[in-house]
């Protein structure tokens, strides 16, 4: 059986924070990941930034968009 479940490394041991039916002296594989810390605002804008590059033609939308608001403008006459 597979199970994940979390736990603390303390004074070079892994305190399991959670209850595990297990018997004494039964052996298990430990596969150790980290938790990901917190990302500041400009840590995460820098991954982000670029990330749209090439997946569209800009020119094309801006031309699609400005037809469309003519096209559903008012004709407002005075």
């Amino acid at each position: 059986m597979v199970r994940e479940i979390k736990a603390r490394y303390t004074q070079g041991k892994i305190e399991l924070l959670e209850e595990v039916d297990l018997k004494e002296g039964e052996e298990l594989t430990v596969t150790i990941g980290e938790e990901p810390g917190p990302v500041s605002t400009k840590e995460a804008f820098n991954r982000a930034a670029g990330a749209w590059k090439n997946t569209m033609d800009f020119d094309a939308f801006l031309r699609d968009l400005y037809a469309s608001r003519r096209a559903l403008g008012r004709d407002v006459s005075l």
